[in-house]
């Protein structure tokens, strides 16, 4: 006869406290509660307070993650652009002593990479639209020789310091472009154009899995169109619920976060890789022209504009999952 012992798979820790550091699917036994519990993900969908940088901007850059996020260019309007370089802990914002070589507004949106390797290209400095690259090496910023074909500030962009994307924005002139450009770490290339010309929207992804939304389109003003692009050409998906430009988001082609946008909204929706779905909480503080970074499951939505007129220095900190101490029981 087969004893239990050969058949269980595995034994169940037997402990006094619950233990400090559980990894996923653990169980055990809390003989001071008398409890059996296990470590699980639960899922969470709401924001949390983070850290305040150090100077309230928008329509900064970013790159990085929840825990180890970087922050650079924009501006404190009416106050000069902003070169000034802020990384993030996952608890608080420093302040780097390098700055960008040229600060731009509108850099937020046409940036990409990590908080240790991160690109920034475009943006604008009053009346000049910018054609510059800058690569971020965890220390340094450098300006590179390759600058892009148009010049060009409010357009989106997703990737890596050695291979990114850069789509939509204004020309100079202030006209609206769907034009595309691909970066292979040496030099900029016009490839395929977006299907809806468009400026100030959001968007998430790699150079070859990018997801854009939202936006303005001059006369149509705030859009819901979303475009996914599969590293040859771009194609129309689901739209958004509710229509906003200069709007924050963060996450993959198939699983993306957007929240805030124009007229301060606070309002957070969720794409599943086809569908946007409207969530059920939203940003504390609505805003507008704020930066976003991270993944479906860990985000930040950083600074902009809030209400009334001001640039405010608060983060907010996304959680969508999180591993958490559950108690078993048979019901």
């Amino acid at each position: 006869m087969t004893e239990y012992v050969g058949i269980q798979g595995q034994n169940i820790l037997i402990t006094a406290t619950d233990p400090s550091n559980p990894i996923e699917g653990q169980i055990w036994y809390n003989s001071t509660t008398n409890l059996l519990k296990g470590y699980q993900f639960a899922t969470v969908n709401a924001f949390a307070s983070g850290g305040s940088v150090n100077t309230a901007r928008g329509g900064a850059g970013v790159s990085g993650t929840q825990t180890a996020g970087l922050l650079f260019g924009g501006t404190p309007v009416p106050a000069p652009l902003s070169g000034t370089t802020e990384l993030y802990n996952g608890t608080s914002w420093t302040a780097s002593p390098v700055t960008m070589n040229t600060g731009a507004y509108w850099r937020g949106s046409s940036s990409a990479g990590t908080q240790t390797a991160a690109l920034a290209f475009g943006g604008i400095t009053g009346p000049s639209f910018l054609n510059a690259t800058e690569s971020w090496n965890g220390s340094t910023w450098t300006t590179n020789p390759a600058v892009l074909n148009s010049g060009r500030y409010g357009s989106g962009s997703s990737g890596t310091q050695t291979a990114s994307l850069m789509f939509g924005g204004y020309l100079a002139g202030y006209s609206v472009t769907g034009a595309t450009e691909s970066w292979n770490g040496t030099a900029w290339a016009t490839v395929n154009p977006m299907g809806a010309a468009r400026g100030y929207m959001a968007s998430c992804g790699t150079q070859a899995a990018t997801l854009a939304f939202g936006g303005y389109i001059s006369p149509g003003g705030a859009v819901t169109n979303t475009e996914s692009w599969n590293g040859t050409s771009w194609s129309p998906v689901g739209s958004l619920n509710t229509a906003r430009y200069s709007l924050s988001g963060f996450g993959i082609q198939t699983a993306a976060v957007t929240a805030g946008g124009s007229s301060y909204l606070t309002a957070t929706e969720k794409w599943n890789g086809t569908n946007w779905t409207t969530n059920p909480t939203g940003l504390a503080t609505g805003r507008f022209r704020a930066s976003g970074l991270g993944s479906q499951t860990a985000g930040l939505v950083i600074t902009g504009k809030g209400p009334p007129t001001a640039f405010i220095t608060s983060t907010e900190e996304w959680v969508g999952e999180t591993l958490v101490t559950k108690t078993i029981t048979t019901s």
